[in-house]
């Protein structure tokens, strides 16, 4: 049948059909001798296509299949109407061979590809040359197979629906005859819609300049062909590959067996003999194929459920078994994780197979009907199944760290004991280990506990080098392999320690020996982690004790602290021996139980003489990894251990809202009643601070714990442990703090509340070297204050409420006292935040008099005594008797103020509106009472009394 004009107008009509023929650009003739070479290339459409040319009296006729050509002739008439010749030599003939895409071969196991045949001859002439195509007698069908012959260029594939989205296809040269399948691929995938160019043909009567022209021209088209390919293209299937082929003129078929041998040892890369098992250049990595397992969460839900019938109707068929769960699948990344899934989904490690109590089952047949296997169980199946969807995949022998695996015990010359697999995937060989991915084995009962591991599937060779070590080099697929010692000095870390993105600082190898009874582990993290510890006597086996771990065990042993990003284990064991240390980690947010990520070993051939340690119930020290989730941002101590100076130490909280903290002290020696006096809080909106008094040497730890200041619903959670050495001076139990403190002291978020400002001491603990101190602030809401203070063991004459006087002016505040002896007090601020209240708390101060001399109490004041009142003289309250006192006070409103002791003393008011005079004292009779006439009335209002010295007495005269 001829082309007519107007089919060859719609090239998107005739793609669709398969390869279809265009028109010469130029009309003006060329010569081989001119060196311009001709072209062939084929657009892939719904079918992959390819062509081999052939320099044979007829062409050579594949299966016949599913797509059948028709003869396609052009009148030389036709031909004119081209724009210009496409080939001027001798007669060619080509052979199309036809493939299904990998969508309609799903589930086949060894089906041949469709095959169409044509004859194309090709004849030289003075003017453009007319093209016939012909079928071979048994394959003449109706149906219009258009054929594509123009030069060399890149075609854009027409939107495939029946491929979906990432059908791409992958264009894969080979040579004439090549008979070794699945052995080429294309070293870097091309994008969808890319097609095959097609290596230039020339007669082997050309001269040598066109012999040259055609060299550089193919290497020229070579290298553009590669450099158009983007590395998301998808692969063709080993069948495709195998099928898929390069024309080659005729005068190079001589050299098809050397370039055959070349391009087969570059294919046969991992596929045994010396060669890597890794491509050239970088390799990719798993989050180059899919970022995240979410992206699988429709498929692997769909593989749970085709298992789960699958075995309800007792379907034991690899072949059945692998169409169901990878119906759907679009790429052969997406059919080997439905294997995988499955694998890990329905297939359970035969514990009672591995100890010898029953027969190991290793076919395929015998693994999925009993539903358990070794690890040879799990890598053939894999095998099969792969087999089954065209995926090359291996079986690898070698060494891992699994059960059975002793730390210490050298691996050379010993049999390996584990199999896993690598499969190819886009031209390059991945790892996974469907055995390990399935769950892991509890020994100590004997029993499979069920946990699919992402981890395992498509593992980075970096990663999986920890656990794996093949006995093959190639198969480590590093660009620079590992010994089987260094594998076995190498830190064992479990797929968590990866996944939670941890990295080994220090150190790199597994076994430690302590410097000065100390050893000392490392490890980095990217997100927020919390960590903890075990150290028990060493065991030969690895995976013995806990896989998991709630809070750490023998604490005492070690330090654990943890930084912005870092994790410091200092490790301090108790005697000569060797000890097993295992890490445990979670996400910092996290509440499940923390999961073994790494272990070491630690030779301790001169332990340290330590003091005791507290036991640190808290994971680590310092900060709480979470502590910015609580308001907590930031500490004026580090991680490290504290050393105490003098028996005091102060820590600062930075925190971003306000909070309510409450603290902790612990020493193995001190009880808690003591502790309680060794703490005061002093709670700000913007800071939280914790002064610590040590009365013992040694170690202490400090918790502080944390909640919204308004949230008083909450509990308290641990923010920050701290390591405290107290090593010298310490304080004595008579200088501790008052036992009765609140919770709350020192000027802060509480005052603020209440509109109490401007503290003259900013700090909770005020000192005075002379017995005496003024406190200022300024009352903004005008609350009725009181003042308490007390202090343990006082020997005062007096209430202590005789030593603190307060005065109030404007919105100003003086609270002054007078301390009778030296020690801690406690000075209690209260005040009535609403009318008619009872006061309430507002703050504690620790008052520290360190003057040895006893100071006189100030007047016992009354209630008349109020706002703007002021005493100026006698500033004491108890006056020396028969003596002549200056008094000095202002009174507003008073219309009237006297001193009545044994006589009534009115004083004048001066210009500055102080009432002032002299009054005699006495003998101590009677007291000397201020008195003032407020208001309208005309009584006497008692505003402060004054005590007076005793005489001496005869007795005392005369002694």
């Amino acid at each position: 049948m001829v082309s007519s004009p107007s089919a060859r107008k719609q090239p998107g009509d005739m793609l669709s059909q398969g390869i279809k023929l265009v028109k010469p650009k130029s009309s003006k003739p060329a010569t081989a001798d001119a060196g311009e070479d001709a072209g062939l290339s084929f657009d892939y459409c719904e079918v992959r296509t390819v062509c081999l040319l052939q320099n044979r009296s007829r062409p050579q006729m594949f299966d016949r299949g599913h797509q059948r050509a028709n003869r396609i002739t052009k009148s030389k008439e036709h031909n004119r109407q081209a724009k210009g010749p496409l080939f001027w030599g001798r007669s060619w003939q080509a052979t199309c061979t036809v493939f299904k895409p990998p969508h309609q071969r799903l589930g086949t196991k060894h089906h041949a590809p469709s095959v169409m045949s044509a004859e194309v001859s090709l004849h030289k002439f003075s003017f453009p040359f007319a093209c016939s195509v012909s079928l071979s007698s048994q394959d003449k069908v109706t149906q219009k197979v258009p054929v594509l012959v123009k030069n060399p260029e890149v075609h854009k594939l027409k939107e495939n629906p029946t491929l979906g989205e990432e059908n791409h296809i992958t264009v894969v040269q080979a040579l004439v005859n090549n008979e070794d399948r699945g052995a080429l691929e294309s070293t870097k995938p091309a994008d969808a819609g890319d097609t095959v160019a097609a290596r230039p043909c020339v007669s082997p009567e050309a001269s040598q300049n066109a012999m040259v022209a055609r060299q550089s021209a193919a290497e020229n088209l070579r290298a553009e062909g590669e450099d158009q390919r983007p590395a998301a293209k998808r692969q063709l299937s080993s069948e495709s590959a195998a099928k898929s082929i390069t024309a080659v003129k005729k005068s190079a078929l001589r050299k098809e067996p050397n370039e055959q041998k070349h391009l087969h040892q570059k294919a046969q890369v991992g596929q045994g003999g010396g060669g890597k098992a890794a491509l050239p250049g970088k390799r990719k990595r798993r989050t180059d194929l899919f970022k995240s397992s979410e992206v699988f969460h429709r498929l692997d839900s769909h593989v749970i459920r085709a298992g789960e019938e699958l075995k309800l109707k007792r379907v034991y068929d690899v072949k059945t078994i692998v169409q169901s769960i990878t119906q759907g699948c679009r790429n052969e990344l997406e059919q080997l994780r439905a294997i995988w899934v499955w694998l890990c989904n329905n297939i359970e490690y035969d514990v009672s197979g591995y100890l010898g109590h029953t027969e190991k089952l290793s076919s395929p047949e015998e693994v999925i009907a009993a539903g358990r296997g070794v690890c040879c169980g799990y890598s053939n199946l894999c095998t099969e199944m792969c087999r089954e969807m065209g995926i090359e995949c291996k079986e690898v022998p070698g060494h891992s760290k699994g059960i059975g695996y002793r730390q210490g015990h050298s691996l050379k010359n010993v049999k390996s004991d584990h199999l896993w697999n690598a499969v190819r995937l886009g031209g390059e060989w991945f790892l996974l280990d469907a055995c390990w991915g399935a769950g892991r084995v509890d020994m100590q009962n004997e029993s499979f506990v069920k946990r699919f591991d992402d981890f395992y599937f498509l593992t980075d060779p970096e990663e999986f080098i920890d656990s794996h070590f093949p006995d093959e080099e190639k198969w480590q697929l590093l660009d620079k392999p590992i010994s089987i010692e260094e594998f076995e000095q190498r830190v064992f870390k479990t797929s968590a320690f990866f996944t939670m993105g941890l990295s080994l600082i220090s150190p790199l190898r597994y076994h430690i020996v302590t410097d000065d009874g100390e050893a000392t582990i490392s490890l980095g993290f990217s997100k927020l982690t919390t960590f903890t510890y075990e150290i028990t006597q060493h065991q030969d086996l690895l995976h013995c004790g806990a896989l998991e771990q709630k809070e750490s065990i023998n604490s005492s042993f070690g330090l654990l602290t943890v930084s912005h990003r870092s994790m410091k284990l200092q490790l301090l064991p108790p005697e000569s021996d060797t000890y097993d240390v295992k890490l445990f980690a979670r996400p910092g947010n996290a509440t499940t139980p923390l999961v073994w990520v790494c272990s070491f070993t630690v030779e301790c051939p001169n332990p340290r003489a330590t003091e005791d340690m507290p036991e640190n119930p808290f994971l680590s020290w310092g900060l709480q990894p979470f502590a910015g989730s609580l308001g907590v941002i930031g500490s004026s101590q580090n991680s490290e251990v504290a050393e105490v100076e003098d028996g005091v130490f102060d820590l600062v909280l930075k925190t971003c809202r306000s909070l309510m903290v409450l603290c902790e002290l612990v020493h193995p020696q001190m009880e808690g009643a003591v502790a309680k006096c060794c703490l005061v809080t002093q709670i700000q909106p913007d800071n939280l601070t914790c002064h610590v008094l040590c009365p013992f040497h040694g170690y202490y730890r400090l918790s502080l714990f944390v909640r919204d200041y308004e949230k008083t619903e909450d509990k308290f959670q641990n923010a920050a442990n701290y390591l405290l050495h107290c090593k010298e001076k310490v304080v004595g139990l008579e200088e501790l703090f008052p036992p009765n403190l609140g919770s709350a002291c020192g000027p802060g978020t509480r005052t603020a509340k209440a509109g109490l400002s401007r503290f003259s001491h900013n700090s909770a603990i005020v000192s005075t070297q002379q017995g005496k101190c003024n406190l200022t602030f300024h009352n903004q809401q005008d609350l009725d204050l009181h003042y308490v203070l007390s202090k343990e063991n006082i020997s005062s004459n007096f209430p202590l409420s005789r030593y603190v006087f307060c005065t109030y002016t404007d919105r100003k505040v003086t609270v002054s006292l007078s301390l009778p002896e030296a020690g801690v007090y406690r000075l209690g601020l209260y005040a009535r935040i609403t009318t008619g209240g009872d006061f309430s708390p507002m703050c504690d101060f620790v008052v520290r008099n360190n003057s040895p001399q006893i100071r006189p109490p100030f007047p016992c004041v009354y209630s008349a005594w109020g706002k703007g009142c002021v005493l100026f003289e006698p500033r004491v309250g108890l006056l020396e008797p028969l003596s002549w006192v200056l008094f000095r006070v202002r009174v507003p409103g008073a219309l009237r103020v006297s001193v009545v002791g044994e006589s009534r003393t009115d004083l004048k008011l001066n210009k500055s509106r102080v009432w002032e005079g002299e009054v005699f004292s006495g003998n101590s009779l009677q007291q000397l009472k201020l008195a003032a006439s407020l208001g309208d009335s005309s009584e006497m209002s008692v505003l402060m009394m004054f005590d007076v010295k005793q005489l001496p007495t005869e007795d005392a005269n005369k002694d």
